[in-house]
């Protein structure tokens, strides 16, 4: 048998003596790497993984089309319910937190300031939860095909993108009729849109590798976004809340680490961009750029450093 074989027939049995090579016999680890031979699975260097997850764009894009198409097939409503949900979540902290706890006192155009912040806050919820799922409910298309796991996160991400376009849609129409007037500022929307996507799907790649392992992380998502749309200022302004004489009176250094959150600041800017009458914060682009960025840059590299391990076990 020749050298090439032998190290086949022993790693097909385990290696000799369990890995650990006779006595003047070769390692299989050197005479696999001499002969070119490599594992099956194995992490491609960085640019490696970018090139196949390019080349998997097509599949990205068809994948994240037939979930949308099939997330409501079965409902009478189908793609409306994309739409009506964050109405229904925003006609009900109107009525709670805007009506009955005066959130709304000292806000000017409340039901905009409202359902911006509600349907911006969506986008980015929906593509986390997503993407925690991403992997851990994969597991049979992950170990049937050999394709770059990222792709799953960002077609789950690129999903919620496509559904946001027509909330985009229904949001334009609702903010024009609590007349608000179109102005320049609303060529910038595009942009903002592409930091927050940006930051959601670095955000989904982190959590889709942390799910993967921590199982108990699918408990435990409502109750992170649940605090996280609390502390995002969704139905309230952080500023009159935290700092104002009517809220908190705290200092205005806990208001700013507020609008530091990425959900915050995300929202705030797309307030700044809509709402003629929002105030708008000169340092919030920079915070906007900073974690889409950061997220993007740091939550892949974080997820691709895991990609052997993925539908292991």
């Amino acid at each position: 048998m020749s050298q090439p074989e032998s190290a086949i027939a022993d790693a097909q049995a385990g290696g000799p003596s369990n890995g650990t090579p006779a006595q003047g016999q070769e390692p299989l680890a050197k005479l696999a790497a001499r002969h070119g031979l490599r594992r099956a699975i194995a992490r491609p260097s960085l640019p490696v993984y970018l090139r196949q997850l390019w080349e998997r764009r097509h599949f990205v894009m068809t994948y994240a089309t037939s979930r949308n198409v099939s997330k409501y097939s079965n409902s009478a409503l189908g793609q409306l319910w994309q739409v009506l949900t964050p109405l229904l979540n925003a006609a009900i902290y109107f009525l709670m937190f805007g009506l009955i706890l005066g959130a709304s006192k000292g806000i000017e155009n409340y039901p905009a300031f409202l359902i911006t912040g509600m349907f911006v806050f969506t986008y980015t919820q929906r593509s986390v939860s997503g993407g925690a799922k991403a992997i851990s409910g994969n597991l049979s298309l992950i170990r049937a095909l050999h394709f770059p796991r990222a792709a799953l996160p960002l077609a789950y991400t690129i999903q919620e993108f496509q559904q946001l376009l027509i909330s985009m849609g229904v949001l334009f129409g609702l903010v024009l009729l609590t007349k608000e007037p179109i102005t320049l500022l609303w060529l910038l929307i595009p942009v903002a849109l592409l930091l927050q996507t940006m930051f959601n799907v670095g955000a989904s790649l982190v959590l889709a590798r942390v799910g993967a392992t921590a199982r108990d992380l699918n408990q435990l998502l409502p109750f992170i976004m649940r605090t996280w749309l609390y502390a995002s200022g969704v139905f309230f302004s952080i500023e009159d809340k935290v700092v104002g004489p009517g809220g908190a009176d705290l200092p205005q250094w806990v208001a700013d680490i507020m609008y530091f959150n990425p959900a915050a600041a995300y929202i705030e800017l797309m307030r700044d961009l809509l709402m003629q009458t929002h105030p708008a914060r000169p340092y919030i682009w920079a915070v906007c750029v900073f974690w889409a960025v950061f997220a993007l840059l740091g939550g892949f590299w974080y997820f691709w450093r895991a990609e052997e391990k993925y539908g292991r076990g």
